[in-house]
This record gives C-alpha cells, sequence and structure tokens, in this order.
C-alpha cells in the first residue's frame, strides 16, 4: 500500500491518492459491454448464450429450487451452516420490516389532502456475483428486502460455477428468501438479458446487486437506455476505508483491510491514521496475515493499488472520507460518535473495535449492497424501499378549493399559463 501525507498533497495529488482503480472503466471494458447489449438486443437469447458459453464455458439454465433441489442442497450442508443462514434471513427480513415505508397524509392547508402511498415495483432483476467467490450472502441481501416491499416477480441470476452449478448454500439461501428459481447466468450478458428480456428470463423494471468492472458497466449502460431499466446503486468491486487512533489494535485493523481485500483483484482499501508508528505495525500485520489466506494473491493485488494516508487529526481523517466517499467505512477509534458526526459521504459505518464490516455482510440486518466508486456522495444503499415506489394522491375540498383557487391562478398567470389558472378560477365559481 502506498503512504501519502495528506497535509503536503496538492488539490492533485490529493485527487490521485484517492483515485479508484483504473480497470473499473476502462475503455475495453465499455466496448465490450457496448458489444453485449447490441447483440442480445437484436438476437436475444441467442446471442445470451453464445456470450455465456464464450465466458462462462455454459449455457444459461434455469434452476427450480423444487423440494428436491433444496433437500438436496440442505443435506450437504451442516447443522450450523443452516442455523446460521435462518439467523441472516430472519435478521435482514425483521431489519427491512422495521424501515419498510408507511403511508403519510398532510394537510397543509385547511381542506387540502395529501397522501403519499407506497406500491412494489413489478419485476426485479438481482444480480448475485458468484465469479471467483459464491456470494449467496448477497442473494439473502436483496431478495428477502425484495419480498418484504412485495415485489410480485423476483427474477436471480448468478454465474455458474465451473462444474456447471452452484454452491448449495446458493439454492439454501434462495430457497430461505422465498425465490422459486435461480438463473445460472452471469456477466455483462445476465444484465442484458434482464434489460431486454431474452427468452424466459423476463425483463425487468430495475436491476440489483454489485458485481465485477463488467457488470457494472453494464448495469450504468442499461439505465442510460431509453426506457431502459433503474438501478440500485452504482455497486462495483468492493471498497473499504479504516480509520484509526492510536488505541487501535493493528490485529484487527489489518484482519478488516484484508476482509475486503480478498473480494476482487479490482477491490480497493485505504488505510487512514494520525498516528505514524501505527502505519508500520499494520503493514507488517498485512504481510503476516495475507500469508495465510486461502486468496492471498487476490488479497495482494488488491493491496497494490490501495492506500495508507496520514492525517494531521481525526477531524481530518473525516475530510478524507467524505473525499473518497467509501463503500464502507470503519471507525477504529475511541469516540466513534464524535467522528460520526463530521461524516456525509460513506455508504455504511462500522463503529467500534468489536463492529467488524464482516457482520455486515452477512447477519447484522441492513443489505449490504452499497454504492461504491464515490457514488454515496448522492446514493444511499439498498433498503426494502428501493423495491418500491410511491405517488401522491391529493384530494381538495369545495372549501379548499375556494380558498387555493386565488393563490394558484395567480401563480400560473405569472408563468404565462393562462388555462392552468382558469382550471384553479373555475372551481372558485
Amino acid at each position: 500500500m502506498r503512504t501519502f501525507v495528506w497535509s503536503t498533497l496538492s488539490a492533485a495529488e490529493r485527487a490521485d491518492a484517492l483515485a479508484r482503480p483504473k480497470r473499473r472503466r476502462d475503455a475495453e471494458v465499455v466496448d465490450v459491454v457496448r458489444r453485449i447489449f447490441e447483440e442480445v438486443e437484436a438476437e436475444g437469447l441467442a446471442a445470451v448464450e453464445r456470450w455465456s458459453l464464450a465466458l462462462d464455458k455454459r449455457a444459461p439454465k434455469l434452476l427450480p429450487l423444487d423440494a428436491n433441489a433444496v433437500d438436496a442442497a440442505r443435506a450437504e450442508l451442516g447443522r450450523d451452516d443452516l442455523a446460521a443462514l435462518d439467523l441472516a434471513v430472519a435478521n435482514v427480513a425483521a431489519y427491512h420490516e422495521a424501515i419498510k415505508p408507511q403511508p403519510v397524509e398532510v394537510e397543509p392547508a385547511p381542506g387540502a389532502r395529501c397522501r403519499r402511498l407506497w406500491r412494489a415495483i413489478q419485476c426485479c432483476g438481482l444480480y448475485v456475483p458468484g465469479g471467483t467467490a459464491p456470494l449467496f450472502s448477497t442473494l439473502i441481501m436483496l431478495a428477502v428486502p425484495a419480498r418484504v416491499a412485495g415485489v410480485p416477480q423476483r427474477i436471480a441470476v448468478t454465474p455458474p460455477n465451473a462444474a456447471g452449478g452452484v454452491h448449495p448454500m446458493m439454492i439454501a439461501a434462495g430457497a430461505a428468501a422465498g425465490l422459486e428459481s435461480i438463473w445460472l447466468l452471469g456477466g455483462a450478458q445476465a444484465i442484458a438479458a434482464l434489460t431486454f428480456g431474452a427468452g424466459d428470463v423476463a425483463k425487468a423494471d430495475k436491476l440489483f446487486g454489485p458485481g465485477n468492472a463488467y457488470v457494472t458497466e453494464a448495469k450504468r449502460y442499461a439505465a442510460a437506455l431509453p426506457g431502459g431499466p433503474a438501478i440500485d446503486v452504482p455497486a462495483g468491486p468492493s471498497e473499504l476505508m479504516v480509520i484509526a487512533d492510536a488505541g487501535a489494535d493493528p490485529v484487527i485493523v489489518a484482519a478488516d483491510l484484508l476482509s475486503q481485500a480478498e473480494h476482487d483483484a479490482d477491490a480497493q482499501v485505504v488505510f487512514v491514521t494520525p498516528f505514524r508508528a501505527l502505519i508500520g505495525e499494520v503493514q507488517r500485520e498485512l504481510e503476516r496475515q495475507a500469508a495465510t489466506l486461502p486468496r492471498a494473491n487476490i488479497a495482494r493485488a488488491a493491496l497494490n493499488q490501495s492506500r495508507t494516508i496520514e492525517v494531521r487529526d481525526l477531524g481530518e481523517a473525516a475530510d478524507v472520507a467524505n473525499a473518497f466517499g467509501p463503500e464502507h467505512l470503519s471507525l477504529q477509534v475511541g469516540d466513534t460518535d464524535a467522528l460520526v458526526t463530521r461524516l456525509s459521504n460513506v455508504g455504511a459505518v462500522f463503529a467500534g473495535a468489536y463492529s467488524a464490516e464482516t457482520f455486515g455482510d452477512y447477519i447484522c440486518g441492513p443489505s449490504h449492497v452499497l454504492p461504491t466508486d464515490g457514488a454515496a456522495r448522492c446514493w444511499s444503499g439498498v433498503t426494502v424501499a428501493s423495491f418500491m415506489k410511491s405517488f401522491v394522491v391529493q384530494q381538495l375540498s369545495e372549501a379548499g378549493a375556494r380558498a387555493l383557487a386565488g393563490p394558484a391562478a395567480r401563480l400560473a398567470r405569472l408563468e404565462g399559463l393562462e388555462a392552468h389558472a382558469r382550471a384553479a378560477d373555475v372551481r372558485a365559481r
């Protein structure tokens, strides 16, 4: 990890220190995604199959989650595995039930009744990464909030493994989340299939889920098409920033950094501290712990494009965090509340030494699908509300209309819209 001293950097050097890996949106990625979309739009399922065979060596396959498939998958898992799955599903459901938007009624003026009502979207596409690791946790974090929202059609897609199937936990998690099937289909071709509809893959109204550079670009491309689907958040390769003070344990700091570095070679971790001595201790811990990881090569590749930033104090650390807009932010400091009050651009905060980001990935309840690449400046992570939309019902009584007609007509005429004004006037007679 390269080390920077924040106070000595120019504006351009600070931007360079916080830059995301270039591969996240290089010209090759953009070109391949464009070609996939153009071919899927023109040829439908045939193009999806051709790209799947070329990239994943497997044709798309629908995997029904019937009793036989679910029982067989659960038989491959231990009792503790299934108990952990049940706990995760229960916690995610409980959290999103608690925050589900409710109807609101306001009477801003006598006789003017305004209600905001919420409805589920009709069809969502749920992308579950599975290229280098079977992220069944993402399936839980998407399918369960969608079920709580009441989405009638949830289409889950995930890349097949080398054997052409999926991890048994993916099947068990899908069943626990109430899904009826999972498509074994991944990459940008999966996003294109959900965008246009291809064969039995239905066209989705909104796309959800994180992914590699190709999947992230595909979601961006889909959302930019005329009439294209909405997307949840720009959610690409994982990011974690750790802010630590003198009391932080370098073993814990390094463990947290590696927990995200092992995701993907394009993942990015950033360590920020005012204490120079801690930097060396964490670097040594990173080397020691990385050597024992099964995914050590991936973690080291991510660390090679990651950063350590020395700041003057925790206030400046908060400034760095807001400038970077991390997907995940771990606060390994004594007074977490004081630091949280200074934060504005962050996907999710993990406050205190005991609050491992891993708990957020799997078990606490909030969805781990969060904005990356600085999108936390204006995007929030996925919640049950992400699977819903709202509209307003405005209802005026005769007295309310008479009271408001004059001001409304006056404002309309100031804009030069006479017909608008007369539509108000007629209700005052």
